[in-house]
Formats: C-alpha cells, structure tokens, sequence
C-alpha cells in the first residue's frame, strides 16, 4: 500500500491541474502541436505559457528541494535538517533583496550568483558553528533557525525602508511559481540531471560518513572534504530555486520524511525517492491553489502553502532526535569572570539608562538639524516623546527580562524570547482581528493580539507538558510555531489584499502611535516582571544545574518549567501587542549582562532588565532620527542592532 501513496498523489496532483487547466480553457481550444505563439490566442498564451511551464517548474523545483533536504540530513544525520530549518534559503532571500534595495547592478550575471552567495555565506555561518559542537543535531537545527530568523527580519527591515520595492519583493518572498515562458522550466531541468548523477555518486561516500567521523576516517575516508562536497551540492540546488521562484519553504524537510515513511530506510534509497517525494508534494501543493484560484478564491503564492506544513512537521519530526543527540550536547553556559561588586554595575547601568532616556527626550533631530528642543516646543513634543520613550524602554525590558528568565531555565545563552514562537502567533491575532474586524479599534487589536499569543503559548505549554521535551527541544517548538505563524502572514502579505499593509505597518513596530495610558501599562509589567524574577531568584539559581539536582532539592520542576515559560511568553506578549514584535533584544541584553560579569541569577536578571530598556531607547531614538522627519520602524532599528550582534555571537563563543 505504501508504494502506491506517490503514484496516487501524482494522479490526483495532474487531475486537480486539469481541472484548473479546463476551467482557464476548455479542452477543445487547446492548440495543437506544434505551437505557433503568433496565432494563438490570448488565452492559449496563458496555458502554454503560462499554466503548462508552471506545472513542469512546480515537479522540478520539488524535486530539486527534496534532493537538497535529503543531502543536508545525510551529511549531518540530523532529520531536521533542510535549507529553511538551517538558514540556507532565508540567507538566498537576504541576498535578493539587499542587491535588489541597494546594489541592482548584482543582477547583471542574474539572480543566482546573488541568491548563491547569500544561501552559502548562511550556511557557512551555521557550519562553522556545527563544527565547534560536534554537529549535534538540535544545536545545529536551533543555530540554523536562529541564522534563518536574522536574515529573514533583515531582509523586511530593508524591504519595509525602501517602499518602491515592497510590492515586488512581498510576491517574490511568498514563492509564487506564476511562468510567462519555459525558460525557468529548462533552467531547473538542466541542474536536475547532473545533480542526481552527482548525489548518486556521493551515496556510497555519505552512507560511510554515517558511522561517524572516526569510523569514515578508519575506511580511509577524510569527511570533511565530503561534508563540503554535498553541503555545496545542496545549497546550490536551493539557491538556484530561491533565485528563479522565491521562497519555497519546508519541501526539503518533508520530501525525506516522506520517503523514510514509505520504507526508504538505505541512504541510496532515500536519495532516490526524497526528490520523487518533493515534486509530487510540490506540484500537488499549486495544484491545490490553482484549482482554489479557478474556484474564485485568493491567488496565493505556493511558497505560503507548503510553509504551512513547516512547523506541524517540526513538531511531529522533533521526538526523532532523541536518539540523534549527545549527551549533554543540548545544555551548558558560556564561561564569564564574575564581576566582584555587580551592586556597582547595575547602578552604573540604571545611571546609563536615566541619562540616556533624559538625552533622547530633550535632544534629537529637526529641521534645523541636530539640536535640543527650543523652549517654545517643549510643550507640545515633550509630552509625545516621553510616552514613546516609556514604551519602548518598557518594551526593551519585558522581551529582556524574557531572555533572561529562558537562559537561566534553559541554561541556553542562546534562548530569547523571540523563538517561543509569541511574536508569531500575536501577530496571527492582530491580522486575524483586522480582517474580521470592519474597523477595529485599538482595544480590539491588542485584544486579538493578546489572544494569538495565548494561543500559541497554550500549544507550546500542552506540547511540554505532554512529551516532557528536554529545554532546548522546546526552543525548537517555538520556533516550528513561529516558522508557521510567519507562512500564514507571508501568504496574507501576498494576497495583495489592502488590509494586508496594515499588518506589515505594525509588523515593523513604532512606539510613537502608543498612548500615554497604553505606555504606563506596559511600564507597570515590566516593573511587575522585575519583581517576579527578583523573588524567584533562588529557583533560576538552582534550575541551570539540571532537573535531577533540582528534584533532589525538592523543586517541582515540571510546574517551574511550564510557569516561567507562561511568565516569559506573556511578557513578550505585552511587549509585542503595544509596539509590535520587534526582535533579539530579548537575546542580547542577557549576552550583555553576562559579559558584564553579572552571572548570579538576581544581577544577571536586573542588569539585563536594565540592558534591555536602553537598547530599546536607543532603537526608538535611531528610529526617530535617522529617517528624520519621518519616524523609521522600530523593529527596523531593532533589527539592526541585534543582528550583526546575532552572527557575532553565532561565530564567537556562544552555546546553541
């Protein structure tokens, strides 16, 4: 019965294609063979090149992803691994939309060579981390993903600064596979043959590789020129579909698993079947969206659809690496000197904090250039300003103290808030809300905001409380949420609907439209988080030594766990619902404190509160200033300080 799913699948992919074909053109005025363009109608146009090439470019762009999918989890025996969970196609889309905002001249050779140097120097990042900790499959998936988060939020930093550009980019970015020709169809054909031929020789090589580094090298085997060969192989099939069709995510992981499940088990076997199982998948997936389009329904790209099938499979596939991992390859803290008096060092840093917030609300830019208020206009600024600055320095503090509370619960220095997937899912509530909603008000998104982030951390707590998921298994179940919730609002930003760039707007977060009542608020929560993580000093000393030694001290652990995350997740939750789901400061304000000295559960906790407040008043003072007299996105700002500090971290001395 298994053997005959694919060829059912790809029946039932070509009858769903037919029926989109007939409902575009009947059958009866297809042209015959051989096509003459010049005498063909505008509607025959359409199918010949149109629909017929993007079938032939959905079975090989599938095929292509399938075969790189599988070579990734055959060089790292990792099941997770693909070119969206390790970086490699967020690091394509970087690529193509910083040459496309600030250097168009890249594109003379074509989009590859760009797409191709993005996708690599992505992958090369994580590599190089993977090899500092033995390619231990959960921290390389989590390292991967992280990578992936940083160049996809730099990429809508720089889509959402040049505007002239966002409409095309948001299409390119949701993976539409829409032909005008065959030319696309030929290129991919002619990287497909050469690479099975390629990925047929490396078979016998990689299968020996699986028996580990020592075992390969005793067979007379070196693996890291091997590694390098089929991670090039698979990185270069990815970026030459990011090139020509945009962002198809998650067909890689899948293709594989569909292929172990239909008793693929030999490496050869699995090469073979993953890229028959991508094609089928794919082409079965625009199948769909044709036949929903024909039917009258939303024309979405089908990069958005099989994004969908991201983070259930993440969820599903996530129990397979236990057997995958080392021992204590999933835990451990980055060594830091002990600062001797941390009293000093965070009143030097709350001193900071005031000093700063006073300088950014009396001082900035205007018309007259670089400046302090004039009295005159004190009056009326000053006011606007001190709520902006209260929110976001409350915000900063919130997704901070979130950091922290995961890093010492996790004793990850690579957990942040970010990767729970709240972010996400507050941002499904607030699209959700203003698309149901006729004209919502401020209450009504930030309660459909509120709603999404308890949703998602409902999941994410009965997914730990169930599976009992070790901690940086759970970061990974954050980030499958948060994979999912961004290919539902990629697939909403490409449906080209008017209430979609409502969304983007809050997407890219400002704190200048929050009110002075909504500012107080989130300041009260984050005065109330610094309480809590105060009074729970003595459980986040003694959680980081592991679950035995706390249970043998009488912790209930399981409860511990689950609170901090709910305390962690609805923090970021407030944070995000007021000034939008800005990113990593909730990763570098505790990297921060940290290096500061400040290790001991309370100083750690303080400082990175504090951190956290005047990265974000820094932030909201770039984004007031630096597009002057036009407020930037905060999350833009945001963007740009955390991730150069991210692929610093990523490459120094930093656990994931």
């Amino acid at each position: 019965m298994r053997r005959a799913v694919l060829p059912l699948a790809a029946l039932a992919s070509l009858g769903l294609w037919l029926l989109a074909a007939q409902a575009s053109l009947p059958l009866a005025q297809w042209p015959d063979l051989p096509w003459q363009p010049d005498r063909m109608q505008l509607p025959q146009l359409l199918l010949t090149q149109g629909l017929m090439p993007r079938a032939v470019v959905a079975v090989l762009a599938g095929a292509l992803l399938g075969l790189s999918g599988a070579l990734m989890q055959a060089v790292l025996r990792n099941p997770l691994a693909d070119p969206t969970t390790l970086g490699t196609a967020a690091g394509a889309q970087l690529a193509i939309v910083a040459a496309t905002v600030l250097a168009p001249q890249l594109f003379a050779g074509g989009n590859l060579p760009v797409a191709l140097c993005g996708a690599g120097v992505a992958t090369a990042l994580v590599m190089v981390l993977a090899a500092r900790r033995g390619f231990a499959p959960v921290t390389v998936t989590l390292a991967g993903m992280l990578v992936g988060m940083t160049a996809s939020a730099l990429a809508t930093a720089l889509t959402l600064a040049e505007g002239h550009y966002l409409l095309s980019l948001v299409i390119w970015n949701g993976g539409a596979l829409t032909q005008d020709d065959w030319h696309p169809a030929a290129t991919l054909a002619l990287a497909l043959i050469p690479a099975l031929a390629a990925s047929a020789l490396l078979a016998r090589p990689l299968l020996v590789l699986s028996l580990g580094a020592e075992g390969a090298r005793g067979l007379g085997l070196s693996a890291a020129p091997l590694r390098l060969s089929a991670l090039a192989l698979a990185v270069g099939l990815s970026a030459l579909v990011s090139a020509e069709l945009g962002l198809i995510g998650f067909i890689g992981l899948a293709a594989p698993a569909i292929a172990r499940g239909l008793g693929a088990r030999g490496l050869p076997r699995r090469l073979l079947i993953a890229p028959l199982a991508g094609a089928v998948l794919l082409s079965l997936a625009d199948s769909l969206l044709l036949v929903l389009a024909a039917l009258g329904g939303p024309n979405l790209p089908t990069g958005a659809l099989t994004g969908l099938i991201g983070g259930p499979l993440l969820l599903w596939l996530l129990p397979q690496m236990q057997a995958h991992v080392p021992p204590g390859a999933e835990t451990g803290t980055a060594q830091s000197t002990r600062a001797p008096a941390p009293g000093r060092r965070m009143a030097l840093l709350a001193l900071v904090l005031l000093t700063v917030a006073m300088l950014t609300l009396f001082a900035g830019r205007g018309p007259a250039g670089w400046g302090v208020i004039p009295p005159e206009l004190r009056e009326s600024f000053l006011p606007l300003r001190a709520t902006a600055i209260l929110a976001a320095a409350a915000a900063g503090a919130l997704l901070a103290g979130s950091g922290a509370v995961l890093q010492r619960l996790t004793a990850n220095p690579m957990a942040a808030p970010e990767v729970l997937g709240v972010t996400g899912g507050a941002a499904l509530g607030y699209a959700a809300t203003v698309f149901v909603h006729p004209a919502p008000g401020q209450l009504a998104l930030a309660l459909g905001a509120g709603l999404g982030a308890s949703l998602t951390l409902a999941g994410l707590a009965a997914f730990a409380l169930r599976r009992d998921i070790a901690p940086a298994r759970l970061l990974l179940a954050g980030l499958a949420i948060g994979a999912f919730a961004a290919s539902v609002l990629s697939a909403i930003m490409a449906s080209g609907d008017l209430r979609a760039w409502v969304v983007l707007g809050w997407l890219a977060g400002s704190a200048s439209a929050v009110t002075p009542a909504a500012a107080m608020t989130l300041a009260v929560l984050a005065l109330a988080l610094l309480g809590l993580m105060l009074a729970l000093g003595r459980w986040l000393e003694i959680l980081p030594l592991g679950p035995d030694v706390a249970r043998a001290l009488g912790l209930p652990v399981a409860r511990l766990r689950l609170g901090l995350i709910l305390l962690a997740g609805l923090a970021t939750g407030a944070a995000t619902i007021l000034v939008g789901p800005v990113s990593f400061v909730g990763l570098m304000a505790p990297h921060l404190a940290r290096s500061l000295g400040l290790i001991r559960p309370v100083p750690f906790t303080v400082a990175s509160w504090l951190i956290g407040a005047l990265l974000m008043v820094l932030a909201a003072f770039a984004a007031r200033t630096l597009g002057s007299p036009y407020d930037l996105p905060l999350g833009l700002c945001a963007t740009l300080i955390g991730g150069p500090w991210l692929f610093i971290l990523l490459l120094g001395k930093g656990r994931a």
